[in-house]
């Protein structure tokens, strides 16, 4: 079984080294029950940098982003619970992210387009990647997460390595600012009913 696993690595390096620069944090891997594992949980979306200029735009809006991640091994989607803040607002969101195990992809629909980003675990499991139009140079893009709301220089230095890589300049980085949420009074409100779900029940 494991050898099969890895032989089916082997096959599918040559397609996705074709498809992403050869950057060594930069070549995505499939994606596991362990990978789900990993990603299961709460995450603060950290700070990100985008060639593509509508992605650009959207995330000079966000001013703090923390979310939920409820994987479905059986039916490969990721519940997503996501606690935005905008304009000093709070917006909340959910949705289902679909899997794609081999491609080592998640993918979100939005506006009436299925959105895709590869999914990249660093060496600090406290930290991953999305990596965003790895095929389009003129509109490729990386967004860093972590489990915490702040996060070390280690922990960002392979998000920096990988910007220098695709030659996307540490000055075009956007970062968040979880001082500036307005969204754990919600939060908590949320906890409070799905405790109150879980005693009925």
């Amino acid at each position: 079984m494991a050898l099969s696993w890895v032989l089916t690595v082997l096959s599918l390096l040559p397609l996705l080294e074709a498809q992403i620069p050869l950057c060594a944090n930069l070549v995505p891997v499939p994606i596991t029950n362990a990978t789900l594992d990993l990603i299961t949980g709460k995450w603060f979306y950290i700070a990100s940098a985008f060639r593509n200029e509508e992605y650009n735009k959207s995330v000079q809006e966000i001013q703090a982003t923390f979310f939920y991640f409820t994987p479905n091994k059986t039916e490969d989607t990721i519940f997503l619970r996501e606690y935005q803040t905008r304009q000093d607002q709070c917006f909340y969101n959910t949705t289902y992210l679909n899997v794609q195990r081999e491609n080592g992809t998640i993918s979100r629909y939005e506006g009436g387009q299925e959105h895709f980003a590869h999914l990249l675990i660093l060496r600090d499991r406290k930290t991953y990647m999305l990596a965003f139009n790895v095929n389009d140079e003129k509109n490729w893009g990386l967004s860093v997460y972590a489990d915490k709301p702040e996060t070390t220089k280690e922990q960002l230095g392979e998000f920096y390595e990988a910007l220098d890589c695709l030659h996307i300049p540490k000055s075009e980085v956007v970062y968040t600012d979880q001082k500036k949420d307005k969204c754990e009074p919600l939060e908590k409100q949320h906890e409070k009913e799905r405790k109150q779900e879980e005693g009925e029940s």
